[in-house]
């Protein structure tokens, strides 16, 4: 499977909000908007990361809008996030799309966080070169209570 990334376009944002109201999908990644359902403040919000020194990419596999992944925050703070439509999970998605992102985007140190009990998040981190460094709790809105968070590091 080929697996590339792309600028964000408006046409990918339906497809990104779909993934994001999936379920399983947001109960995995925990940490989810307050109101998923809430198209206008998801609007909102890719308009502002389209807007800012954010890095922003659409993930295709195959040609398709699979998922999206971003390196977003202050420098020196800066945080990687990715999503892949649950369809594709476990066939090496988001690894390779992490990898296309880290290779654009060269400035180290960079984060991630992850709920600590998403394994196959942390897999992938974890196979990019990140490393946990902390642990921590927060309200994971997709789950409605506070869970144990892992934060993991890539050093330059």
């Amino acid at each position: 499977m080929e697996v590339v990334l792309r600028e964000v376009h408006d046409s990918d944002l339906p497809v990104f909000f779909r993934q994001m109201n999936d379920p399983e999908a947001a109960r995995m990644a925990a940490f989810t908007a307050e109101d998923p359902a809430d198209w206008d403040a998801f609007w909102a919000l890719w308009q502002r990361i389209r807007s800012s020194q954010d890095v922003a990419r659409t993930v295709l596999a195959d040609g398709d809008v699979v998922g999206s992944a971003a390196v977003y925050g202050e420098p020196g703070e800066r945080e990687v996030t990715y999503w892949v439509d649950r369809a594709y999970w476990g066939r090496g998605v988001a690894t390779a799309a992490l990898r296309g992102l880290l290779a654009e985007v060269p400035e180290r140190p960079l984060y991630a966080r992850a709920a600590a009990d998403n394994q196959g998040s942390l897999r992938v981190l974890e196979k990019c070169g990140f490393r946990i460094t902390a642990t921590a709790r927060g309200f994971a809105n997709a789950r409605g209570e506070e869970i144990d968070e892992v934060v993991l590091s890539l050093k330059g």
